[in-house]
């Protein structure tokens, strides 16, 4: 019979759970955070507390977090957190709900896998980036992390620069594509969906083979350079610029595979930094909202800090005229998020299958969002 409860291991105190408990019995204990059943002999009882039944509730809540970390990409997608950071959002609501002054530090990793090791080495709080990292940790912890909310979503594109290729039909062993993680991001996700409706579900991987690993900005000086790829699965501000090479021409996006708008930027967290840090994670989601908020009240600003913040070669005008195109748009809601998990659930990439999207999300954010513009409104 468990007699007492622990959240690690390594604690000094306990929370009784059964009546007539006294100073020197052997006790059973269930340490939470390991799942596991320990034994003591308690020399006194000085502070304790009998709640019958206290398993079935709520663990007594711990003091948060101070100081969170967290992780980001550099893109166009991310011009929302830059607005956290620089207008200091999240410490503006801790201090609402009653924290004081936390500490947050602001880090780029290069990919979703770091972000996801840091996470569960709970060296990082809050990661960004694209759907695959979050899809995969989710499936891998089984709901022990999921997503926080969307931040933006935007058409990534296939771009070729062989002007024998028309159609995904028409790539051959010649060619090469360039993308971030073969296999495993979103872009070679979208690649294997599109083989599959081509070639037939059983052919998702053909394709595979033509892929090779580039980070964004090594793919776009690859395809500009033609020296070692002719093809580029990228996001904007990459995917823009290519368009403007003059045999350049795209031949599948995103939306295409989807059937309609797809998430491309989401945050995500783990279930344990959730529940232990409520008025953190209250604080975070309220200030997404308000960064969200500020870029599209005013997109020439947004465009500009993009420029300052990440030392753009490109200019204003230009990422401008990126962020307010068609099908492009920032929000806490996410869309058609569930339709990339069924098909890696159906080609058994991932175990676990959703019946909504709502699923891969804590629930805060489809009460916290507001009415952001819809994926196919350009808000200029």
């Amino acid at each position: 019979m468990i007699q007492y409860i622990v959240h690690d291991e390594a604690d000094s105190v306990g929370v009784v759970v059964v009546e007539g408990v006294k100073a020197g019995q052997e006790l059973t204990g269930w340490v939470m955070e390991q799942d596991k059943t320990i034994s003591c002999f308690p020399k006194a009882l000085l502070l304790w507390l009998i709640i019958i039944g206290a398993w079935l509730l709520p663990f007594p809540a711990f003091a948060e977090k101070t100081a969170i970390t967290v992780a980001e990409q550099t893109g166009v997608g991310y011009i929302p957190m830059m607005v956290m950071e620089k207008e200091r959002l999240i410490e503006k609501y801790a201090k609402k709900e009653g924290l004081g002054d936390i500490k947050v530090n602001w880090t780029h990793l290069a990919g979703g896998a770091t972000m996801n090791d840091a996470l569960l080495a709970n060296a990082l709080d809050f990661a960004a980036g694209g759907l695959s990292p979050a899809i995969l940790l989710w499936n891998k912890s089984r709901g022990g992390a999921k997503m926080v909310a969307a931040v933006c979503t935007m058409p990534e594109k296939l771009t070729t620069r062989n002007p024998n290729v028309r159609s995904i039909k028409d790539l051959t062993s010649k060619d090469k594509i360039a993308m971030p993680a073969v296999g495993v991001s979103d872009q070679a996700r979208f690649l294997q969906m599109a083989a599959a409706e081509a070639f037939g579900e059983s052919n998702y991987h053909r394709l595979d083979s033509l892929t090779v690993t580039m980070s964004h900005p090594d793919g776009y000086i690859a395809l500009t350079s033609g020296l070692s790829i002719d093809a580029h699965f990228t996001v904007s501000p990459f995917a823009d610029e290519e368009a403007k090479l003059p045999d350049a021409r795209t031949i599948l996006t995103s939306y295409d595979v989807i059937g309609g708008p797809i998430t491309a930027t989401v945050i995500w967290t783990t279930k344990k930094f959730h529940d232990e840090n409520p008025k953190i994670y209250s604080a975070f989601l309220d200030a997404l909202n308000e960064g969200i908020d500020i870029v599209n009240a005013d997109k020439q600003a947004a465009a500009k800090l993009y420029v300052n913040f990440t030392k753009s070669k490109l200019s204003q005008e230009e990422i401008y005229n990126i962020i307010t195109q068609p099908g492009f748009y920032y929000s806490t809601t996410p869309h058609n998020v569930d339709k990339l998990v069924k098909f890696l659930h159906k080609v058994g990439a991932v175990q676990i299958n959703v019946a909504d999207q709502k699923d891969l999300f804590f629930t805060e954010v489809f009460k916290a969002s507001k009415s952001h513009p819809d994926a196919n409104v350009s808000r200029r």
